[in-house]
């Protein structure tokens, strides 16, 4: 008996200090390598285990240290690929069609997450006909952390371009990736890394944040496990009781508005697109604050013929503040829980049908102004039938609420949380270079942002241990209305603070002051913004010659006779004014009150005047949210970044 006990005593010791090779996630079936340079492949297992990894006919070996950690330097390899990866220690691992090339990281917030199924209403024959096994993308989650810097991700898998996988690819990122491919035709890996809202100071390291004491204060604050679960504990309970309350006391709900047939007579009239506090539709709304937080009804009946029943049916609804659920003829078709994606919702066959169908709309507003975003489609298409959904509907307030309580914490923006969760993981694996697109979330704090995103960059290379890694950049779109006279802009200041990271070597900036939308923090056109990205990269990291990368950036300016001479970098085409004459210029005196100015090309240079002012000492271009009509560029066709002579 106790030699049987001695035996099972000593299978369990075995068991223990025997543990199998475990991978990052990172390190899997189909990964992408970066070509040309030194590879470290790495893992764990039991204390002082041999490990054996064998890749592209090479045998390599090493042992396990003292907390378990192993690591193999492998030796620089050409573009190339599929190959296998071969690793033994207690266990046999095979990695199977991996491929080397470049590997790019794209990282920042929600404009580089905007995965392609956002944009498909664009791109359609893309998505339609994308297979490249050559282009793939490893999506990291999000997650954030305080106490430590992570050495792995809770999941993860590398996926090639295929038309279903592409629906999750970074848009930004397929774009860039297959401009590079068509010109160079070698794998290309792209690792997303990039979360919606966050601010810059959430992707820099613990040390990197000494610089800033009121951030790294909260960063050790949020050490504290007990603290965060208890914060997010409290600020659940207040969303969900929140969102409690009005379902419970929704009139709406109680009734079934949604309901094919209810009988709306009775509600008043409201035309969409608009907002609540332009239009009010009842005394009950008008009792309240026009904001008019909780939730609102709409209705609207249309007539379809057999005819239009033979194609699919697609509902577009723009873009709804703040939430929504959508309703035909009583069944629910879709929902979408905040403002910023596109409403487009198909119909199933069979829903909708001759004479009267409903269309019913419950959006819920959690605080300031709700209502149907401007300038955007609503209609229902049916083939090559497209019924304007614009203009009247019905609608009924279900119920009226106190705005959501606001100051809840979202914790994967605070400082060091998304670096230690969501880049320290990625440091050991080499890579070609960073492409970035963040801002929006800093603009509030744009005096901080160029000695922030510096470090950022810096903070990236060293913890890389790649000092001249690569970082290109997206300066920030244009974006809400347009003004009609000289006004400060946030934004324009932090697109300013972007043109001036250029000073960092190894940098490049793609603008985007063209290709924005007014209503939409989220363009929609991210072809372009890759494609720029891209030509960034071939001369900045691949180094090709006698390719024009960027549009004109201002490098100085000179006064002569009470005008302004402007010189610029990347002009070698020349200047050109995009549909007539150049726009978006304006010059201030001592004063500093700026006048919209007028500007001419004059070679490589461009003057600037006006009349009532006399030695003039400063100009500024596209400096605005929305610089509408900004429109100088050189003879490449790449854009001028808006910037001022006096920032």
């Amino acid at each position: 008996m106790k030699r049987i006990s001695l035996f099972l005593f000593l299978l369990i010791i075995s068991h223990i200090t025997l543990a199998d090779v475990k991978l990052p996630r990172l390190i899997a079936d189909g990964m992408v390598l970066q070509r040309n340079t030194v590879l470290k492949i790495w893992g764990w297992a039991s204390i002082g285990e041999n490990i054996t990894l064998t890749f592209n006919h090479k045998v390599y070996k090493t042992v396990t240290n003292t907390t378990g950690k192993w690591s193999i330097n492998l030796k620089t390899h050409n573009a190339g690929g599929p190959f296998e990866m071969d690793i033994k220690g207690n266990n046999h691992i095979i990695i199977k069609d991996i491929l080397i090339g470049d590997v790019w990281v794209a990282s920042g917030q929600s404009n580089m997450e905007l995965p392609m199924r956002r944009v498909e209403v664009l791109y359609p024959d893309v998505i339609k006909n994308a297979n490249n096994t050559k282009i793939r993308q490893f999506g990291v989650q999000t997650s954030y952390a305080f106490t430590e810097e992570k050495d792995d991700f809770s999941s993860g898998e590398w996926k090639a371009v295929t038309p279903e996988n592409i629906l999750d690819f970074t848009a930004v990122g397929y774009f860039f990736a297959q401009s590079l491919y068509t010109k160079y035709q070698i794998p290309i890996g792209i690792i997303r890394v990039s979360v919606g809202g966050s601010p810059a100071e959430a992707w820099l390291s613990e040390e990197a944040l000494q610089s800033y004491p009121h951030y790294l204060t909260l960063t050790q604050k949020y050490k504290n496990t007990n603290l965060v679960d208890s914060i997010r504990k409290k600020d659940n309970i207040k969303v969900n009781t929140w969102n409690n309350n009005i379902d419970n006391n929704d009139e709406g709900l109680k009734n079934k508005w949604f309901e094919a047939e209810y009988e709306d007579s009775h509600w008043d009239n409201f035309s969409i697109p608009g907002f609540w506090d332009k239009q009010s539709f009842t005394k009950q709304a008008q009792d309240k604050d026009q904001n008019l937080n909780g939730v609102v009804w709409l209705r609207r009946d249309l007539y379809l013929t057999d005819e239009m029943l033979l194609k699919p049916a697609l509902l577009v609804l723009g873009a709804i503040v703040d939430r929504d659920v959508v309703y035909v003829n009583g069944k629910q078709v879709g929902t979408t829980g905040y403002q910023y994606p596109p409403r487009r919702y198909n119909i199933p066959q069979g829903l909708l049908k001759p004479g009267k169908n409903a269309i019913t709309i419950r959006v819920v507003s959690n605080i300031g102004k709700g209502g149907f975003v401007l300038d955007k489609e609503y209609a229902l298409i049916l083939g090559s039938n497209k019924i304007d959904l614009k203009g009247d509907w019905k609608i009924a307030l279900g119920y009226a609420s106190q705005p959501m309580p606001m100051g809840q914490t979202t914790f994967h923006y605070q400082p060091a949380g998304l670096f230690n969760a969501m880049i320290a993981p990625l440091l050991n694996y080499p890579i070609k270079g960073v492409i970035w697109y963040q801002g929006e979330s800093n603009t509030g704090k744009y005096q901080e942002y160029r000695q922030l995103f510096a470090d950022l960059i810096q903070t990236w290379r060293t913890r890389w241990k790649q000092p001249q890694m690569p970082f290109l950049y997206v300066q920030l779109a244009n974006f809400m209305k347009a003004q009609d006279t000289f006004k400060e802009s946030n934004w324009a200041e932090l697109r300013n603070a972007q043109l001036q990271t250029l000073t960092l070597k190894h940098t490049a900036m793609a603008v985007a002051i063209d290709i924005g939308e007014w209503n939409d923090i989220h363009p929609l056109n991210k072809k372009t913004v890759g494609e720029r990205l891209a030509l960034a990269a071939r001369k900045l990291a691949y180094h090709e010659k006698n390719i024009t990368h960027s549009g004109p950036i201002y490098r100085r300016m000179q006064v002569k006779n009470d005008e302004i001479i402007l010189s610029f970098n990347h002009v070698d085409g020349g200047l050109l004014a995009k549909g007539g004459k150049l726009k978006e210029f304006y010059i201030a005196g001592a004063d500093k009150v700026f006048l919209k100015a007028e500007a001419v090309i004059s070679g490589k240079q461009i003057i600037v005047k006006h009349p009532q002012i006399k030695n003039p000492v400063a100009v500024r271009y596209a400096w605005a949210d929305h610089p509408e009509g900004a429109n100088l560029y050189n003879q490449a066709g790449l854009p001028a970044s808006p910037f001022a002579t006096d920032k």
